[in-house]
Formats: structure tokens, C-alpha cells, sequence
């Protein structure tokens, strides 16, 4: 994996948690780190095979917890915390918040409530009528919401 693919799946990681309600101390160490590896001039990779650890705990942002998922990451594509939390909410989650007017405390709210975690439940739950239920959603942003999924 190279520092763009690393970086974007730790914002991933720390989005899936803001829509969890989990931590903000834990999400926002996830998306400074992210910041950090996405523009550090040499790659996590080369770090990991020169340096170990130890390298990478020189990046900003970059403690032994994050390092450890670094090397995970590097050495085998995946980390263990991405696939616990991914068993638990499932990635597309993180697809409803390219939506208008679906930020994280809506998305919760849609995963947690109404069980919604893709584009297409979402499709099926607006066809039904189901956008009306959901505290945070106002009429205009239910069309708008209808109008991205290209709903009539």
C-alpha cells in the first residue's frame, strides 16, 4: 500500500467511528495521522522495511498504537481494528455520507435505527417513504437526498 492508500484508510476508519459515536480523541488521532502519512515525502512501505517501527514513530501524529496498524497494513493489506469495526458497520456506511445533507449523525442514525448500511437500502427506505422517519432530515433534504439516488 502506498501513503495515499494508507491515509485513506485511516480517514475511512475514522469516519466509520464518527458515525459509531465512538471516541473523538481516537477518530480525530486517526485523521491527523491520515494528514501526516498522505503528505510525508517517503513511503510508509520503505520506512517500515529500513526503519521498523521506530521510523515510523517520527511522523506526526504517529503514535505505537498507529504505527503497529502502519506495519499491519504494509505487510498485509488490512488491520485488525479495520476488520473488527467493519465486521460491526459495514464499509458502504461510509458511502452514505457522500449524499447531501447526510452527515455522520445521520448516517448513525440511519445504521443504527433503520438498520441502512448501503446506497441501495437507502434507495429502497426513500422509495418507501422512509426519509419522513428520520430526525434530521427536513423535506428539502429528503429531495435532495431522492434526487442523488435519482429517485423521482
Amino acid at each position: 500500500m502506498n501513503n495515499e492508500e494508507i491515509a485513506r484508510r485511516f480517514n475511512q476508519m475514522g469516519s466509520l467511528m464518527e458515525v459509531r459515536g465512538e471516541d473523538a480523541f481516537r477518530l480525530r488521532s486517526y485523521r491527523m495521522a491520515a494528514e501526516a502519512i498522505e503528505t510525508w515525502p517517503i513511503e510508509m512501505q520503505t520506512i517500515v522495511n529500513e526503519q521498523g517501527l521506530a521510523g515510523l514513530l517520527e511522523i506526526p501524529g504517529v503514535g505505537k498504537a498507529l504505527a503497529g496498524k502502519i506495519v499491519e497494513l504494509v505487510q498485509t493489506g488490512t488491520f485488525d481494528a479495520w476488520e473488527k469495526l467493519t465486521t460491526e458497520t459495514p464499509a458502504t456506511v461510509l458511502d452514505l455520507l457522500e449524499l447531501p445533507g447526510v452527515g455522520p449523525k445521520t448516517a448513525a442514525t440511519l445504521h443504527q435505527k433503520f438498520k441502512i448500511a448501503s446506497l441501495d437500502e437507502l434507495r429502497k427506505f426513500a422509495e418507501g417513504g422512509g426519509l419522513e422517519m428520520v430526525d434530521g432530515i427536513g423535506p428539502k433534504g429528503a429531495e435532495k437526498i431522492k434526487a442523488r439516488l435519482k429517485l423521482p
